[in-house]
């Protein structure tokens, strides 16, 4: 009889393929980075061929490997929804989540409604917030799960998803073309406005804040005002809005990755289930999506 593949190996894998890195994937699956070596290596011999290739400190997939991992995450993603098929009747209580405001509009409804299918009876407590403060609500263990936006990844996560960072602007209004140019932006803890500052100061850019605000809301409207523009994820983009290119004067940003922060504090049955749907909910997304 033919051996099945480990579904745990699996989790490991798909971590190592996301995160580019044996340690930093040991953070995401909580186990020791010889564990994880080990787990790949039986991985290997189970495939009988080689998934990673070593590019320096990085760790990349061979084409094997860029096969498996779609195999790897509908094996995956199979197996939560199996488990919670049944088991909904046996969870029951709260669950805490955070999720920065400018991902709640698109996000939060397919998340809450296959979880809440799924589990009726837990209440779930959602909290919108920028993702700098959802860190220290997790660290102060007043939130169990955070959905989070890292352009450095320097915090451990377990990612999901990687989104382009774009210029926008009203495609009504010729704000992109006013000097100084007007920037609508984040608090000044805001990763993504010191990166917009960044780019401008490196072309020589001359700028001005003219509207700071921690609600994704807030920003946009300002920019579909035509009063400023500002810089978005591609999940973020409005109907009125326009993305501006490098041809119009605008840098290149860099991408940002979306991912999971859970509570160290402990372990949350709930939280992992709402943690299996999030991903469940959102590993199919289309990473670029144009403005209309």
């Amino acid at each position: 009889m033919t051996a099945l593949l480990d579904v745990d190996q699996l989790r490991t894998f798909i971590a190592i393929a996301e995160s580019g890195s044996f340690t930093r994937a040991a953070e995401v699956v909580n186990k020791t980075q010889s564990a994880v070596s080990m787990q790949m290596k039986r991985l290997e011999e189970r495939l009988e061929r080689p998934i990673f290739a070593r590019d320096g400190r990085a760790s990349k997939l061979t084409e094997d490997g860029q096969r498996l991992l779609d195999y790897a995450r509908r094996i995956v993603k199979l197996n939560v929804e199996t488990i919670a098929a049944f088991s909904d009747a046996e969870l029951s209580g709260r669950v805490r989540l955070g999720v920065p405001d400018d991902y709640a509009d698109r996000y939060l409804p397919e998340i809450m409604a296959r979880f809440s299918r799924a589990y009726p009876g837990v209440e779930l407590t959602v909290i919108c917030e920028p993702s700098v403060d959802l860190l220290e609500r997790i660290d102060a263990h007043e939130i169990d799960l955070a959905i989070v936006t890292n352009c450095d990844s320097k915090r451990p996560s377990e990612p999901f998803r990687r989104e382009r960072l774009l210029w926008v602007t009203s495609n009504r209004h010729p704000t992109h073309l006013e000097e100084p140019l007007p920037v609508a932006l984040g608090r000044p803890t805001c990763s993504w406005r010191r990166i917009a500052i960044e780019r401008l100061e490196a072309v020589g850019r001359p700028h001005r804040v003219l509207y700071s605000s921690s609600n994704a809301g807030a920003v946009a409207a300002a920019v579909l005002a035509g009063l400023a523009v500002s810089v978005l994820a591609e999940s973020g983009l409005r109907p009125g809005m326009r993305v501006l290119t490098a041809a119009e004067g605008f840098p290149e940003l860099p991408a940002c990755r979306v991912g999971l922060v859970r509570s160290p504090h402990e372990g949350s049955t709930l939280a992992d289930a709402l943690a299996e749907h999030i991903i469940s909910s959102l590993d199919n997304l289309s990473e670029a999506q144009a403005a209309e």
